[in-house]
């Protein structure tokens, strides 16, 4: 599903106004780039039925060259190759593989190990890198209003036990044919998971980006 041009357009201001008022030193310039962040608020408000106020004190807090956010989700496979899954609490109980932001001081694998045992209770060992993808091209819902990359990883139980958090409700090892049709579809893809699964059964395949 491709997202609507007026929030690929308001997207794009976005990140000229926040690298342009990053490095301009003439006044003038940077109160252009100030009305470009504004006017993308507007379009973006326009777009969603959101204030536009909100949205620009978001464009606000962002500082330095416009570059994406970077988002991990973690395969995690049992020995009878059942996928971990959890329920996300914020977006109405779905069910989605472990994962969420990146963190300052630590690795993407790092951070993805890191979500799993945040979110289920397990420890794992991050074995590859299955896919590198932008948010954008994937068909994901709701739109997001920055760019994102998510990293998939798959991941080797190494201990632990199934425990919820603040953020999950329920964990469970899923069977490929057992998949819940209520899927998280912000943050994980019916055909993201068959590329998991397909990771799992051979190891050897090469990442997959886009």
């Amino acid at each position: 599903m491709a997202e609507p041009n007026w929030l690929i357009w308001a997207r794009e201001i976005q990140g000229i106004s926040q690298t342009g008022l990053t490095y301009a030193k003439d006044p003038f310039d940077k109160e252009r780039y100030e009305m470009l962040r504004a006017l993308a608020a507007r379009m973006m408000a326009e777009g969603s039925g959101l204030p536009a106020g909100k949205i620009e004190t978001i464009f606000q807090e962002q500082a330095g060259y416009a570059t994406p956010k970077l988002e991990v989700r973690v395969g995690v496979f049992d020995k009878d190759g059942r996928i971990l899954m959890v329920r996300e609490v914020l977006d109405h109980n779905k069910w989605t593989v472990p994962g969420g932001w990146t963190d300052v001081n630590l690795t993407a694998a790092d951070c993805a190990a890191k979500e799993v045992w945040e979110e289920t209770g397990y420890t794992v060992r991050i074995t590859k890198l299955a896919m590198a993808l932008d948010r954008s091209t994937q068909g994901h819902q709701p739109p997001e209003a920055f760019t994102v990359t998510k990293l998939f990883f798959l991941g080797e139980l190494t201990g632990g036990s199934p425990t919820t958090s603040i953020e999950t409700s329920e964990v469970r090892f899923f069977a490929h044919d057992e998949i819940p049709e209520e899927l998280s579809l912000g943050r994980v893809l019916p055909h993201q998971i068959e590329r998991l699964f397909a990771h799992h059964a051979t190891p050897s395949l090469p990442t997959e980006f886009d």
